[in-house]
């Protein structure tokens, strides 16, 4: 207890630290903050967010991607030099519903100053939303893997975009048509590739529980081990109980992901072994972030198609 205490101790100081720091930068800060080439300058969180706004506004923008491939959201703290990104940019996009938790309370000083940052997941209808009991917002946050959410937040950011550069309007409109029909097409093609696995074998056991809205979409049972956040630690409770529906199932295979120490679906596996069944470790999915730079798994569309086929490839 008293080591969680202190650490909640200095998580209050360093978040007290930055939002000191953000509220001297916004008090002296003022005006157009257009770089000289007069693009518009955009800050993003996470790197589903940044690819989708970099897909839209191309090189009509100044993107500044706050987290990089591999970095897990959930825990992620901001610095000093994230919060420079932020307060010299024109507008800010991130994910919201408490993906980000540790951000909060900086978006929420900065939106009390009038600085234009909007949460895409607060531009879908909360009725659809899976419920969530782990995050402030009541609501599962992974809204990415809905292609159809996806294609509504396309649509958000650029009207978003829109209204702070409408100089460029036609360009941001013409990206965002021609990304919409990448999107409809990749949803046909994955689906055609869920096809070749049965109902009954369409059972996907990962190390957190990130994959709800793809489950939904896809009618695949999703199992996390460690929940919906990665910042709750797997017990041996955990590992119990899901060692024993893997049995029973006859699950062939679990996934690690790229944002979660891969340990914890090892000790499955493990535990799995010693009940003298076998499971595989299916492959590496990507969650909470998209693959490196350059990658094709560095691209939203990529990401999705990387998983569907690692996935299927393993169940079936």
């Amino acid at each position: 207890m008293l080591t969680l205490s202190r650490k909640r101790i200095k998580y209050n100081i360093t978040m007290k630290k930055i939002v000191f720091i953000l509220s001297i930068i916004l008090l002296v800060s003022c005006g157009d903050k257009k770089e000289e080439n007069g693009k518009l300058q955009v800050a993003t969180t996470t790197t589903m967010v940044t690819d989708l706004v970099k897909n839209i506004g191309s090189d009509l923008i100044e993107v500044n991607g706050l987290m990089g491939s591999g970095v897990d959201p959930h825990l992620y703290k901001a610095s000093e030099g994230d919060v420079g990104k932020l307060t010299n940019a024109d507008v800010i996009f991130y994910n919201g519903l408490h993906l980000e938790g540790k951000l909060v309370d900086i978006f929420e000083k900065m939106e009390s100053r009038g600085q234009a940052a909007y949460a895409v997941g607060e531009s879908l209808d909360k009725t659809t939303l899976i419920g969530s009991d782990y995050f402030a917002s009541n609501y599962d946050p992974h809204i990415w893997f809905d292609l159809d959410y996806w294609t509504q937040i396309t649509n958000y950011v650029t009207d978003k975009l829109v209204e702070k550069d409408p100089k460029n309007a036609d360009a941001f409109k013409s990206n965002r048509d021609a990304y919409l029909k990448e999107l409809t097409a990749l949803k046909s093609e994955l689906t055609a590739t869920i096809n070749q696995l049965p109902k009954e074998q369409r059972i996907l056991v990962t190390a957190h529980d990130a994959f709800n809205y793809f489950g939904r979409s896809f009618d695949f049972e999703v199992v996390g081990l460690q929940g919906l956040s990665s910042a709750t630690e797997a017990g041996v409770q955990d590992v119990q109980r899901l060692t024993k529906f893997i049995i029973e199932n006859k699950i062939k295979a679990v996934f690690v992901e790229s944002s979660v120490p891969k340990r914890t679906v090892e000790a499955l596996q493990a535990a799995v072994e010693a009940q003298d069944h076998t499971v595989e470790i299916g492959g590496e999915l990507f969650s909470d972030a998209l693959g490196s730079d350059g990658t094709i798994e560095g691209t939203y569309l990529g990401m999705y198609r990387h998983n569907v086929h690692t996935i299927v490839n393993a169940l079936k």
